[in-house]
């Protein structure tokens, strides 16, 4: 059952929590704010290149079935009204910059998946820290409050990337692809090695992207027209399936078809 939020308004106020049991209409406008993640980067025929048509949040590609598709086929008022704002590459830091860019496009519905590429970094040393992370996805959610008063924000939780090491780690292809794209190496660095240094530093990983869910979540509650998604992303146990055979990190096709349905699950009870 998806959750229901709340619809006064996007003014900040304190540790209100968001009402249950309220319905909102479908929006006639979106617009996306995120990473590589939202941009559908490798789901495509084209290795190594974005495929904005697959996004789990604003894509056009019938497959997939994105946020924009479901809202579409109920709401024809938002054909060709979805933006997909995110940046390959993207940390939280950018969020206030992407949300500017939101303010322009004037829309009812936003969707917020950012947060992978801070603890998705070069070394364990060089993730984002828990408090500057808090202060800069709260810096965004006011450049939003402040310059689109009336969107309905929806907030995902960032996904479990110890789980792609977990289903792909004895995957010859999947350790030879990490070793030469240096994707994640705070958690994917020594793929092989079960030595407890390793696993001990892939659960501290784990546990600064349950940290930066707990910012969202908190953050989130802080305003009646934001919603999260309750870690659903988070808590979802992903198949090989799901990830790209290209890099072995991004999303599939098939796995921005699921992003869609597991986000639209735990999202805004929208109504006609």
């Amino acid at each position: 059952m998806r959750r229901a939020a709340a619809v006064a308004s996007i003014v900040l106020l304190g540790a209100v929590p968001t009402a249950s049991g309220q319905t909102i209409s479908y929006p006639d406008s979106m617009a996306a704010t995120g990473d590589s993640i939202t941009r559908a980067f490798n789901s495509g025929a084209i290795p190594w290149t974005e495929a904005p048509w697959n996004s789990w949040s604003t894509g056009s590609s019938g497959y997939v079935l994105s946020h924009y598709r479901r809202i579409l086929a109920v709401n024809p008022a938002i054909l060709l009204r979805h933006f997909n704002d995110a940046r390959s590459g993207a940390k939280m830091a950018e969020l206030s910059r992407q949300a500017g860019l939101v303010n322009l496009q004037h829309v009812e519905y936003v969707t917020v998946l950012m947060g992978a590429n801070d603890a998705c970094a070069s070394s364990e040393a060089a993730m984002t820290p828990v408090a500057e992370f808090r202060s800069q996805f709260e810096a965004g959610l006011a450049e939003l409050a402040q310059g689109s008063p009336q969107a309905y924000v929806y907030v995902v939780s960032i996904p479990d990337v110890y789980r792609l090491w977990l289903i792909l780690h004895t995957d010859p292809d999947a350790r030879l692809a990490w070793r030469l794209t240096g994707f994640c190496k705070s958690m994917l660095a020594n793929p092989g090695s079960t030595a407890p240094a390793d696993e001990s530093r892939r659960q501290r990983v784990r546990q600064r992207i349950i940290d930066y869910n707990a910012v969202l979540a908190d953050g989130c509650a802080l305003y009646v027209r934001c919603h999260f998604d309750g870690n659903a992303v988070f808590n979802y146990s992903f198949e090989r399936k799901d990830v790209s055979k290209v890099d072995y990190f991004h999303p599939s096709r098939e796995g921005q078809r699921v992003l869609a349905a597991v986000t639209w699950e735990a999202g805004f009870d929208f109504v006609p």
